[in-house]
């Protein structure tokens, strides 16, 4: 406005203060991302230390997995290092810019003052405008933070870009009895198969007992028929029915499951408990603690202060309360003791009673109340037979036990 001299000194320093800041977004990104990236995986050390926390302390291992949780630190510093770096560098350049563009426009000022092209309060007004229009390259602070917003939207594009597991709109048939069949199952980490390829058939009404070391494909193969994992390779169905056809709605109706450590979703425990009465708190002997509690029912969740036996007892009544064709409990009575959980298996046979079962078990006593063993060795079906049968061989038996121990040590 005050001179198109003026304004082309001062956009003459724009030009390579856009580059500099196009290099320095260009530099930062993958360095945050870098860092994101490791403290995910320092952060997932540690949550994982921290749920092994028990077992840590029977090993006696604190010190060597303090030094497996810190061990990414040197790859983060190194990432932050060079972030300062950066914006040392792009610092020290914006404000070598500034000084020029200011140079710039003042003898242009001066010059068109000195021809008398522009008055002395234009050259003051000149000096403050190319101040404050310079002024855009000293918020590093807030490129720092364009560029970390940059980052994180790469890294949730990222997730977005996954695919939905696809999902049918089929019901199951009326009269069905819950068999679960595995035809040719695969599942994959990348190129490693973590389980199969596997053939099984559980008959309808009748409990399956998978049994095997940690590792051995246990949860895997409990997750598939609900669809919380998706072969790679196969077919899982339930009467008849792949499970990839049907409608979730028809899905969740079908397969129910309890965990070793359920989590409790809602805002009061009657929410959490989704539809359990006294019945299956009784039978989940669970109706002692919700007694005691302050509120009964309708204490908050935020207020309970439960063990993991108490959690797991609440999982078990919050299964029980829905009629599911399949019933998959993995590992959800490992907090209890031997006498609490005898009570719960028998109370737990007695309501689901005629329905398919799947039991991630650890116990000997819990395989032998089931009408088959699958003995799971390394993802592969070693063996498919009653708990007896299987008895006679010594390394079942110690399968059994190094299961137990395991347990234990969780």
């Amino acid at each position: 406005m005050l001179s198109p001299w003026l304004a082309l000194a001062f956009f003459a320093g724009v030009v390579p203060g856009v580059v500099l800041i196009r290099l320095f977004l260009r530099q930062a990104g993958p360095v945050f991302a870098c860092y994101q990236e490791v403290q995910a995986a320092l952060a997932a050390r540690l949550s994982g230390a921290l749920t092994g926390l028990r077992s840590i302390h029977a090993a006696d291992a604190e010190q060597r997995e303090a030094a497996r949780v810190l061990a990414p630190l040197p790859e983060l510093s190194a990432a932050g290092r060079a972030l300062w770096a950066a914006q040392r560098r792009t610092a020290w350049q914006a404000t070598l810019l500034i000084a020029l563009v200011e140079v710039a426009v003042l003898t242009t000022a001066g010059f068109l003052l000195a021809g008398g092209a522009l008055a002395p309060g234009a050259l003051a007004a000149a000096a403050g405008w190319a101040a404050l229009g310079a002024g855009l390259f000293e918020q590093l602070e807030a490129l720092v933070g364009v560029a970390h917003a940059r980052t994180g939207q790469a890294r949730v594009d990222e997730l977005l870009a996954l695919a939905p597991a696809p999902c049918g709109t089929q019901a199951l048939p009326g009269a069905g009895s819950g068999e679960v069949e595995l035809r040719g199952v695969v599942v994959r980490d990348g190129d490693r198969v973590l389980l199969g390829p596997l053939d099984l058939t559980v008959p309808g009404g009748r409990t399956l007992a998978l049994v095997g070391r940690s590792g051995s494909g246990k949860s895997l193969l409990a997750a598939l028929p609900g669809r919380l994992r998706d072969a790679d390779e196969g077919t899982v169905l339930i009467d008849g029915v792949p499970v990839g056809v049907l409608a979730p709605s028809e899905l969740r109706q079908a397969v129910g499951y309890a965990f070793a450590r359920p989590e409790l979703v809602g805002r009061t425990v009657r929410d959490a408990l989704a539809g359990a009465g006294p019945a299956e708190a009784a039978a989940a002997r669970t109706d002692g603690l919700l007694r005691r509690l302050p509120h009964g029912w309708d204490t908050p969740l935020d207020e309970l202060r439960l063990s993991g036996g108490e959690l797991q007892r609440l999982g078990l009544a919050r299964l029980l309360a829905r009629r599911t064709r399949v019933v998959v409990l993995d590992d959800a009575t490992s907090g209890l003791d031997l006498a609490t959980e005898y009570q719960v298996s028998q109370a737990l046979d007695q309501a689901t009673h005629g329905r398919t079962r799947l039991v991630v078990a650890h116990r000997a006593a819990v395989a032998a109340r089931a009408d088959l063993v699958a003995w799971l060795d390394a993802g592969r079906l070693r063996a498919l037979a009653p708990h007896a049968v299987l008895l006679a061989d010594p390394d079942y038996r110690a399968t059994l036990a190094d299961s137990a121990l395991q347990a234990a040590a969780r």
